[in-house]
């Protein structure tokens, strides 16, 4: 199964979740990001907090909607933040659709170690998000049923 993790700028939220997935992820599972609109860069951050996270950051980089053009996913899960108003960039095409919504940690402002807290926090939730995930048997969901598991794992 190929999931892609879609938010605006693919540097961050998007970013540690393709990272975490594939550290989580059994076999026949992988997952990649893109944005809306690419920042071009991935955040020092985002890879120094998967780094102290012992997951690797090899081949992560910011891209747009082509990087998975000729291998669609089979499986679209938006991680920007609705309830701060951002823009959720939209998916045309017939795989399941979820919202997994994250805070940007990269928009805490304070001194370090917030900032890290914040960052440390997304990478919890993402993980749980993840393992829950993993957790489910697909072999007996349709596709309406694993777009509502999806919804609840949302709130984890």
């Amino acid at each position: 199964m190929k999931v892609l993790f879609m938010c605006t700028a693919n540097s961050c939220r998007s970013i540690l979740s393709e990272a975490m997935f594939n550290h989580l992820a059994p076999s026949g599972f992988e997952a990649i990001s893109s944005g809306s609109f690419p920042k071009g860069q991935v955040l020092p951050r985002s890879l120094s907090t998967l780094q102290a996270a012992g997951i690797n950051t090899e081949g992560l980089y910011s891209k747009g909607n082509d990087a998975f053009e000729g291998s669609p996913p089979d499986l679209v899960i938006t991680v920007c933040d609705k309830a701060a108003g951002e823009a959720c960039p939209v998916y045309f095409g017939p795989a399941v659709k979820a919202h997994w919504g994250l805070e940007d940690p990269s928009d805490i402002d304070g001194n370090e170690a917030s900032i890290d807290a914040a960052f440390n926090t997304t990478l919890d939730i993402i993980a749980r998000r993840c393992r829950a995930f993993f957790a489910l048997h697909f072999a007996s969901l349709s596709p309406a049923a694993l777009k509502t598991e999806l919804d609840h794992i949302a709130q984890l």
